[in-house]
This record gives C-alpha cells, sequence and structure tokens, in this order.
C-alpha cells in the first residue's frame, strides 16, 4: 500500500494508556524485589518506574533503595519478571474507561489502530489476546520487535509503517514522557492522557493535547491536530 493510499492511524502506547496492568506490573515488580532481598514497592511508587519497559523498571525500583544490580543478575531478574507476568496474564488488567468506544469511533471513520509499547512483544500479544481485542490492531509493536525502542521515533514510524498507516495522517496516544518524546522526535501530534503511569503530570512535558477519559477523544480533535501537523512540514 502507498502512503498516499494509506489510511490514517492512530498509534497507542499500552500500559497506563490501554489498559491498567499497576496491579499486575506491581506483584511482578514486587516478586522480582523480594527474591532480590528488596522492600516490596507499593502502587505509588510503581508508577514513577513504568515507561520503558521491565528491565528499566527493575533497575529504578533499585534505585530507589539505593541498591545495585549488575547486568547478569539483572538480566535474571527481568526473565524472572515475564515469567511471572506471563503466568498470570490477564490477571487484573482492564481496559480503561472509553477505549472500546474509541477504538470503535475510529475503526469505523476508516483509521487504522497500532500499539507501540516498551512492554516485550510477546506478552503485548498476549495480553490483548487474552482481553479479546489484539485484531483491532494492524500492528503490536513492543520493546523487541525492533532493534531500537521509544523513545527512539523510529519505534512509531516503523509501527506506522507495518500497521499500513499514512506517516502523514498520524496520532500517538500516550501516558509519559517516553510516549510524548517519541511522538515529538517523529514530527508526529501526540495527545497524553493524564490517568496513566508518569512520574510528573503529563502537561509538564508539553504534549498536543491532554485528556482525562477517552471520549475527549474525538474525531474532530484528532482530525484538527494531523491537519496542524501537515500545515507545518
Amino acid at each position: 500500500m502507498s502512503r498516499v493510499n494509506a489510511k490514517p492511524i492512530i498509534v497507542f502506547d499500552l500500559d497506563g494508556t490501554l489498559v491498567e496492568t499497576a496491579p499486575d506490573l506491581l506483584d511482578s515488580l514486587n516478586h522480582c524485589l523480594s527474591i532480590s532481598g528488596l522492600e516490596t514497592a507499593d502502587p505509588v511508587s510503581l508508577r514513577r518506574f513504568v515507561g520503558q519497559g521491565g528491565r528499566v523498571m527493575i533497575e529504578r525500583a533499585f534505585a530507589v533503595q539505593q541498591k545495585h544490580v549488575d547486568d547478569v543478575m539483572l538480566d535474571h531478574l527481568v526473565e524472572e519478571f515475564r515469567t511471572h507476568y506471563a503466568a498470570n496474564i490477564p490477571g487484573q488488567s482492564v481496559f480503561f474507561p472509553g477505549v472500546l468506544d474509541a477504538l470503535d469511533r475510529f475503526a469505523t471513520n476508516g483509521y487504522e489502530l497500532a500499539v507501540c509499547t516498551n512492554k516485550f512483544e510477546a506478552l503485548s500479544l498476549r495480553l490483548l489476546k487474552a482481553m479479546g481485542e489484539a485484531e483491532r490492531f494492524a500492528a503490536i509493536c513492543g520493546a523487541d520487535t525492533f532493534s531500537y525502542r521509544k523513545p527512539d521515533p523510529r519505534h512509531l514510524t516503523d509501527t506506522i509503517t507495518q500497521a499500513g498507516g499514512n506517516r502523514n495522517r498520524a496520532l500517538m496516544v500516550g501516558d509519559s514522557r517516553t510516549d510524548i518524546d517519541t511522538a515529538k522526535a517523529a514530527g508526529i501530534p501526540v495527545v497524553a492522557v493524564d490517568f496513566g503511569y508518569t512520574d510528573l503530570p503529563v502537561h509538564h512535558y508539553e504534549p498536543s493535547r491532554v485528556i482525562s477519559h477517552y471520549n475527549e477523544l474525538t474525531l474532530e480533535m484528532v482530525e484538527e491536530l494531523m491537519e496542524a501537523a501537515t500545515d507545518r512540514v
């Protein structure tokens, strides 16, 4: 499909954007901390750790307790995290209010939908399949899909390509600085949800718009942001 004829596309982050995965991420992180002899984390702390995948989450949790973790131990803990998390999918994870209606709204109006996440691809696919919604997305690209990941803008732009979407009619929806920085670096407008996983409120990172519920993600808003981005080119 040529870019000229490709559909407009909305690319979503996963954890904290489409799906409330915090309880299950916290359980798996605390499993890793417990077997390492460290104190477990609480739900408030977790929101500071999430955003760049399980490996960075574990590193951040160790750093908060002023503990060093070497590469060998970190590799082991990442595998422990993945195994524990995969064994419990979908666990307590649920879509945020209004997500499915929003996906219906844009699909009905000719948009491609995709996921660009720093969760491992297999775990992302497994989660969305377990929740019965994987088929909605033309591409589901994780931290290990390519040789780079967010905030590298190629993670986003290559997700768009893999989904067959129009790079010049694209929008990112995310919940963190990582998502916002990625979209900005790619020259793509970004809508941030304010209920996700971030250390500071998302407005500090200056996304194109901030929403508090998916009923605010309207066709009119998305079209306006895409048009504005096209005008800047």
